[in-house]
């Protein structure tokens, strides 16, 4: 997909972070953008950015583990614009401490927006994009968390390996077919976003009485760890200018920091060896 001009984008998570850096690049690229997320107040803010910009903008206050907010955004980009040619599978959050300290709701919460948010979009929002022939691509965010193996962050780790796994088979049922979609997916490492603070937009019936577990030495460890490689991570602007050099040249995997190649070359070697797990921490941290 070489052309973006008058095309319509539709973007969720789209309020801060990646999404939003997504947003002004399409915006710069003379696309009609959607906006989709659950954080009113930042949701207006970006569309006011975006149309002081000269942008055309369509918001939409949207909970992507909603399957019926999904049909919503999607009924509203058609009445608005008729079509939609670039998705952005981008929302995510993070939550809970190790493998067996995280809650039932932990797992419920971060598992429904991260893996089926992505799944309701690409139920609903594909079957528009093969009806109208046109080109199209779809980007879905998972994380470098998805490439590689290693302790901490645990629910948000594994619902990234899925997305992976759900943007590998797209690519290759679509491809088929003989579509006209493109599809990548989106592997950043660390970036400067508000990641580890996506509590702020924990619903209440995530949160119930009782499900709060105190964290463990190890695991304030691991979360200080992460704060940190945020902290020093690189800007979503950066993520957002690979994104669209890769769309350009239907480039499945994005990664766009190369230091973070290693921990997922060491991965890939320790199952081809039959070995054992290695946690490889990246060398700029």
């Amino acid at each position: 997909m070489n052309q973006f001009e008058n095309k319509v984008a539709v973007i969720t998570g789209a309020a801060s972070g990646i999404g939003r850096a997504l947003a002004m690049r399409c915006a710069e690229e003379q696309m009609k953008v959607v906006l989709a997320d659950v954080e009113v107040v930042e949701l207006q803010r970006v569309e006011q950015e975006l149309q002081s910009a000269g942008a055309t903008v369509l918001a939409v206050v949207t909970d992507v583990s909603k399957e019926k907010d999904i049909q919503t955004l999607a009924q509203k980009t058609l009445d608005m614009f008729g079509a939609v040619h670039l998705l952005f599978n981008n929302a995510g959050v993070g939550a809970g401490s190790t493998i067996w300290q995280s809650t039932l709701a932990d797992w419920q919460w971060v598992m429904n927006v991260n893996l089926w948010g992505a799944i309701h979009a690409t139920q609903i929002f594909v079957p528009m994009m093969l009806k109208q022939g046109t080109e199209c691509h779809i980007v879905n965010t998972a994380s470098l968390a998805g490439l590689e193996s290693g302790p901490g962050n645990s629910i948000y780790r594994v619902s990234k390996h899925a997305l992976v796994s759900l943007s590998e088979t797209l690519y290759h049922e679509l491809k088929m077919i003989q579509s006209k979609i493109g599809v990548s997916v989106l592997c950043p490492g660390f970036v400067q976003t508000q990641i580890c603070d996506a509590h702020r937009n924990r619903p209440a019936e995530y949160s119930k009485p009782g499900d709060i577990v105190e964290p463990s030495p190890m695991s304030s460890a691991i979360d200080q760890f992460i704060r940190s490689g945020v902290e020093q991570g690189i800007s979503p602007k950066e993520v957002a200018d690979h994104t669209f050099l890769a769309i350009k040249s239907n480039r499945f995997y994005i990664l766009p920091d190369p230091s973070y190649k290693e921990p997922v070359r060491q991965r890939m070697e320790d199952i081809l060896n039959q070995h054992n797990p290695t946690f490889v921490i990246p060398s700029h941290i």
